[in-house]
């Protein structure tokens, strides 16, 4: 009984957490930034990534295999990664706007993974033959870790488009000196987006790699195949395949930012859809049942 209620009050003291972030971020977003709030915000977050932590932890011991084996720990999981990549940012004191940024994904996942609204995610499962392997932990932490960073990274680009769209209708609503004047600071905080973009991305893209190749030679051991074209590697390698051409869309001299952000947010559409669609429909032998997690 320890076990269970030692998760039972980590996830309701996280989800009363990501509850509170809510109210400050709407607070701090409809109204001036109060400093008391903004740090109090941090907290929260520091908070609820030990609580995501422990939860992780005490799955680990409980069932004797590395968590992430169904929809529900993936997600605590993911919530986890995210939580990590907002630090960093955070405490490589980049602009605390574009660390804001990240913390949308930051409550929006844990929100997800700590209530009730997905019931059945949360039903505890025995290891299915296929999972019970040395290679679940580097396999499936690798690739969630390489989506929490690409989600994060994507989310940035989201941002420098929204921008880089104000930006356009301030010509034709803002008298010459304003326009001058807040052209210069977007102009800056364009630069910081594009750049932050790239490097999480860039990092996330690494892990995705690692998470593929792992999944290639337990493909191998399981199935006797390092590919099989089953739609949770078909997305995957395509989700590949997409920020391939984002990097590439980086380093070519006849680009611009905005149409890597273009091509960051089609990423993170398919990535969600990878990620969540494959078990909903519970196809290919990634699909464990509805809602239970599969070995990608």
């Amino acid at each position: 009984m320890l076990f269970p209620t030692f998760e039972h009050i980590l996830t309701h003291i996280s989800l009363s957490i990501v509850s509170i972030l809510i109210l400050i971020f709407f607070r701090i977003l409809l109204v001036d930034e109060i400093i008391e709030l903004s740090d109090s915000s941090e907290r929260g977050i520091t908070g609820g990534f030990f609580c995501l932590t422990g939860l992780l932890i005490n799955r680990w011991i409980r069932f004797r295999h590395f968590p992430l084996s169904d929809l529900s720990e993936s997600l605590i999981f993911l919530s986890w990664g995210f939580s990590i990549i907002y630090m960093i940012l955070y405490f490589k004191k980049i602009k605390k706007h574009l660390s804001s940024i990240i913390k949308i994904g930051v409550i929006f996942t844990q929100v997800f993974a700590t209530s009730n609204l997905l019931n059945q995610i949360h039903k505890s499962v025995i290891l299915v033959p296929a999972l019970q392997s040395q290679w679940l932990m580097m396999h499936v932490s690798m690739t969630l870790l390489g989506y929490a960073s690409l989600l994060c990274g994507s989310l940035l680009s989201v941002t420098l488009l929204i921008i880089t769209f104000q930006k356009k209708i301030m010509i034709f609503s803002k008298s010459p000196f304003l326009f001058s004047t807040t052209n210069f600071y977007r102009s800056q905080l364009i630069q910081q987006l594009e750049y932050w973009s790239y490097r999480v991305i860039s990092i996330g893209f690494f892990f995705l790699s690692i998470g593929i190749l792992s999944g290639s030679v337990w493909a191998n051991e399981a199935w006797g195949s390092y590919w099989n074209w089953d739609p949770k590697e078909t997305w995957a390698f395509i989700t590949w395949i997409i920020f391939t051409i984002y990097l590439h869309t980086q380093t070519s001299t006849n680009s611009t930012g905005t149409n890597s952000a273009i091509v960051a947010v089609i990423g993170f559409c398919i990535i969600w859809g990878c990620y969540f669609g494959i078990n909903l429909l519970e196809i290919g032998m990634h699909s464990y049942g509805s809602f239970l997690f599969e070995a990608n």
